[in-house]
């Protein structure tokens, strides 16, 4: 019989901000199921948003997670110094005809999806760009247009066929298969004309790069998981197993958002809350 791999779980925070409980949760969870599965714990920093991510908070984020008794691998990876990683992956997709360049703004994907909305309850892309002549689109990129890249999912999926992953119960750890729906988001994108890479496409990158195989993260993304699956068969990369864990709320039922001003883990503990006091109040163990 071959070797059993060691398991391989992630924390993946953006720094755009200062951590609150929500990532705190988040963070603990995967780190206690690290512990259950006898894995290891890895951590990696998601700043391909170069003009809201900043150094300040990368640190942050390493002095709360130190502060909640969290250790994990070195090293860190961070996703901005592995941009062309994430270029040659989408030039694999383009080489399969699979990509296509759009120009439409928000206002306009808005006004021709009417009613439609994608699982985040964002306006549905009708595909308005893939039907472009090739004379056209070559001129509009030569002007310098700013574009997305967007996947032609009905052509990805006749590639794929029918998808599904492995959903783990976040309690008794027993997996089940799910039926993958990509076909829900539409044209997704993939990458832009100044970023060469999206969250779905950097994602399933990473994890491959650092064999990842258990993804843990927020119910919130759930969905999103029937992209990585595209992508991850597109691309020839492994399927981890997924786990994905309920949403810490705030008093008005909303998941906690950096944006909506969640009080931060650095206030809480500058306000003299303990991290013990954090694991008790979400609900989790202490290492």
């Amino acid at each position: 019989m071959g070797e059993v791999s060691q398991p391989i779980l992630r924390f993946a925070p953006s720094p755009n901000g200062y951590l609150h409980l929500g990532h705190a949760y988040s963070a603990l969870f995967t780190a206690e199921m690290a512990q259950k599965l006898g894995g290891k714990l890895l951590l990696r920093i998601e700043d391909i948003d170069t003009a809201r991510c900043r150094p300040e908070f990368s640190r942050a984020i390493l002095e709360d997670l130190s502060w909640l008794g969290l250790e994990w691998e070195e090293p860190v990876r961070i996703q901005s110094r592995h941009f062309d990683e994430y270029r040659t992956a989408a030039k694999r997709l383009d080489s399969m005809r699979l990509l296509y360049p759009c120009f439409c703004t928000r206002t306009e994907i808005a006004a021709a999806a009417g009613e439609k909305t994608d699982p985040d309850g964002a306006p549905l892309y009708g595909g308005t760009c893939r039907h472009l002549s090739p004379v056209t689109r070559a001129r509009r990129l030569e002007s310098g247009e700013p574009f997305a890249l967007r996947l032609d999912m009905s052509k990805a999926l006749a590639v794929t066929g029918p998808l599904d992953w492995r959903e783990m119960d976040p309690k008794t750890l027993e997996p089940k298969t799910v039926p993958a729906h990509p076909e829900r988001w539409g044209d997704t994108i993939i990458a832009r004309k100044d970023t060469p890479t999206s969250y779905h496409l950097s994602v399933v990158t990473d994890d491959a790069v650092q064999k990842v195989t258990h993804v843990t993260r927020g119910r919130d993304l759930y969905e999103a998981t029937a992209i990585h699956r595209v992508l991850q068969t597109l691309l020839g990369l492994p399927a981890p197993l997924y786990c994905h864990h309920h949403l810490i709320l705030d008093a008005e039922q909303k998941k906690l958002a950096k944006s909506e001003g969640a009080k931060s883990l650095l206030a809480l503990r500058e306000g003299g809350v303990s991290a013990a006091e954090i694991r008790r109040l979400l609900g989790l163990s202490a290492p």
